[in-house]
């Protein structure tokens, strides 16, 4: 090899080297063919586009070939499903030269693709991706047509005409209906001039929203519409496009707004937020508020208004905000207001409603009234359980020494032994009087239902309770009404509950050296379904932090001996037992108000008169007493065999069950809680077994507390007495069966 040859081969290989470096750093897929159309070179960007055969391109593979497998591996999406005839259409036709054409790949990307000659009779082959170009122009024609089919199919009528003599560039569909294939903009205005008035509104600012014109439609008819116009430029010149919109239904519809708003029942009302100046009020609001100018004079701090302004220009706006005004009588009122901060002919505007609390707050006190009630309710049901099961156990031996005093002091003709019987009697009746007490605190029902007048009632309590020494400075007036209806309750209870209030504000007031007058009122309230009992003084009142205790059981403010705690507790539930309420009203130093309602319960038309038990001319019959307590069975026979009764006593009612199969009895007494059989299986054995002496029956227990006792007595409508029992009682007790029992049969 010749020098000459060895310099030329070099440079050819420095060429070829050049040549793929350069076309290895394009962006584009690059391929060269020879004259025999096979491959020479190409680069990865050209390798990686034909990436399904790739394991062709290999140097001195032939283009035809590689066309060939890249349509049967699927790389066309146009080939896809119809390759022989892809490739007749676009290989056996041969190359066409410089010009560009898209190809489209099945994974999604496009390529602008060409070829181009080379001067050694081979070619070159160039792949750029479109992918995302064809997308954009794509997108940019979706948005022309999109454009075009929202201006064509808006309702609104658009026109585009030169800012200077008003021709019409363009008009929408909408606008040739409404306006007809008029040539200037001044022809739908009602005047030259009202055109001009409106290119001059527009001029300053390049734009205007919302504008009110009057314009003219195709048929002469005169409408107002909402002009948004905006100046911009086409072809050189400038232009209005102007959007009008017939507002003539609107405004109807704004007329009958305001109209609506106006007889609206709810307070509505419109303020200019930085000054308040009230542009619009409904009637229901100038009723509320008066006719003022600005809300500052409705406001009872106006420092309140500022910080509500605020929130309304932070979040837009507010919903129940409790608000204190003055209302049109210039008494401050609670309410909640609800805003929205709007803007109206460019000022910040607060549409508010306003809502009167006074009903809703007094509703809401009501209810914490009654929760605080229940809750006491439940603290007294509590103790009523503990007194019921104390009295319970106390019965019993109670009886016992009760009803021996009393028969002792009927006996006894001893001086000295009567007078240690009467103290004996007299302990013993101060212990029944407790254990009445406990019961009933613990009594869930009142004992003795009947209509009374209720002035009586509170005359009596005043004449009980305002006797003695303590009542010397003291004055109790009352004030009653006359229209009372009389209500159903228990007497004697109402009558201690006006008691315990009376001798606790007379108490109060002496302790404190304050206050002399005790007030007592009563009314039936407006909506007529019960009756108020209203007690109040002027003493010393009650302080803030033991108000919520004051119906606690044993809760006093009274020196050790002098109270026990128990009368307001005994009140309380008293007046719950009667479905009532009883609420305390108090501020230290100024007096207490206690507030007792009562519900008013519709007298019978006619009342059955109660049949006279038949008096016995002599006391005759024979007793069966059933009683697991031997001490109170034994004295209970005693009395009534001293009375005359022949008695048979037993301690269990299945002894009894044996007497009853052999012989009849006038009267059958039993205990109710006792072990093995107790009085509600005795009594069920007598339904069951002895039908005809189911009227004999009566029952004498200290268990009248428990639900299950409640309940069978008020089932059975058996009479019972309730321990400790007096003789005298028993004897009443045990005639008033035996003469039913006789009216039955």
């Amino acid at each position: 090899m010749t020098k000459q040859t060895s310099e030329h081969a070099v440079a050819s290989a420095e060429g070829f080297a050049l040549l793929q470096d350069t076309i290895g750093s394009l962006s584009e897929g690059v391929a060269i063919f020879d004259a025999q159309h096979r491959l020479v070179i190409w680069n990865s960007r050209y390798l990686k586009i034909y990436h399904l055969v790739a394991d062709l391109i290999v140097q001195g593979a032939h283009w035809r070939d590689l066309v060939r497998a890249s349509v049967f591996r699927g790389l066309y999406a146009n080939a896809v499903g119809n390759e022989d005839n892809w490739l007749a259409e676009n290989l056996d036709q041969g190359i066409t030269y410089d010009r560009e054409f898209a190809v489209s790949h099945t994974d999604g990307t496009s390529y602008q693709s060409s070829f181009h000659k080379t001067s050694s009779g081979g070619f070159i082959v160039t792949r750029r991706e479109i992918t995302e170009q064809l997308a954009a122009e794509a997108s940019a024609q979706e948005r022309e047509r999109l454009v075009q089919t929202v201006i064509e199919s808006n309702p609104v009528a658009i026109v585009m005409a030169r800012l200077g003599d008003g021709k019409i560039i363009y008009r929408s569909p909408a606008a040739d209906v409404k306006f007809g294939k008029i040539a200037y903009a001044q022809d739908f205005f009602i005047s030259a001039e009202e055109r001009q008035k409106y290119v001059d509104l527009i001029k300053p600012t390049g734009a205007v929203d919302g504008a009110r014109l009057t314009l003219v439609d195709a048929q002469g008819n005169q409408f107002t519409a909402a002009a948004s116009g905006r100046i911009t430029e086409y072809n050189g010149e400038q232009v209005v496009v102007t959007a009008n919109t017939d507002i003539t239904e609107q405004m109807e519809s704004e007329a009958l707004i305001r109209q609506v708003l106006e007889a609206c029942p709810a307070p509505v009302q419109m303020n200019k937020a930085e000054t308040g100046e009230i542009l619009f009020s409904s009637p229901e609001t100038i009723a509320l508020f008066g006719d003022v100018a600005t809300v500052g004079k409705t406001y009872v701090d106006m420092r309140k208004r500022e910080a509500y302004v605020e929130e309304l220009r932070k979040f837009g706006f507010l919903n129940d905000r409790k608000v204190q005004y003055y209302d049109a009588s210039g008494v401050p009122i609670w309410t909640a207001v609800s805003a929205r901060m709007i803007r109206y002919k460019g000022e910040e505007v607060i549409v508010s409603h306003t809502r009167d609390l006074t009903e809703q707050l007094a509703i809401e006190q009501e209810m914490a009234d009654q929760k605080e009630m229940l809750f006491q309710n439940e603290k007294m049901s509590a103790l009523g359980e503990l007194l019921a099961g104390v009295a319970h156990e106390l019965n019993n031996p109670l009886s016992v020494v009760v009803g021996h005093s009393l028969m002792l002091s009927e006996e006894a003709s001893d001086p000295e032994v009567i007078r240690q019987i009467n103290k004996i009697s007299k302990a013993a009746e101060r212990c029944t009087k407790i254990v009445k007490t406990f019961l009933s605190m613990a009594r869930q029902q009142p004992t003795r239902m009947e209509y009374c007048d209720i002035n009586a009632l509170i005359k009596t309590a005043v004449d009980v309770a305002s006797y003695g020494q303590a009542f010397e400075r003291i004055v109790v007036a009352s004030d009653l009404a006359a229209d009372l209806p009389q209500i159903e309750v228990d007497g004697d209870q109402i009558t201690q509950v006006i008691i315990n209030l009376i001798l606790n504000a007379e108490h109060a007031m002496n302790d404190a050296g304050q206050g002399g007058k005790i007030q007592i009122t009563t009314k039936r309230r407006a909506d007529g379904k019960s009756v108020s009992i209203i007690v109040e003084d002027d003493g010393p009142g009650i302080a803030a932090d033991i108000r919520g205790r004051i119906f606690e059981p044993f809760f006093t403010t009274k020196a050790v001996g002098e109270g026990t705690g128990i009368g307001l507790a005994l009140s309380h539930r008293i007046i719950l037992s009667h479905k009532g309420q009883i609420r305390l009203s108090s501020k230290q130093g100024k007096g207490s108000r206690f507030h007792i309602t009562l519900p008013v319960v519709n007298k019978p038309d006619r009342e059955v008169e109660p049949v006279a038990p038949k008096p016995a001319s002599e006391p005759t019959g024979s007793v069966l007493i059933v009683d697991d307590e031997v001490d109170v069975a034994d004295l209970t026979a005693e009395i009534l065999e001293r009375t005359g009764y022949k008695v048979d006593v037993v301690y269990n009612p299945a002894d009894a069950i044996e007497l009853l199969r052999k012989g009849d009895y006038t009267v059958i007494l039993s205990d109710l809680n006792m072990p093995d059989i107790d009085g509600r299986g005795f009594y069920d054995v007598i339904a069951r077994d002895f039908p005809d002496m189911i009227d004999a029956c009566g029952f004498i227990t200290g268990d009248t507390m428990g639900k299950s006792s409640q309940s069978f007595l008020k089932d059975t409508q058996r009479p019972f007495l309730e321990k400790p029992v007096s003789p005298s009682e028993l004897r009443a007790f045990v005639t008033a069966i035996q003469n039913k029992k006789e009216v039955v049969q």
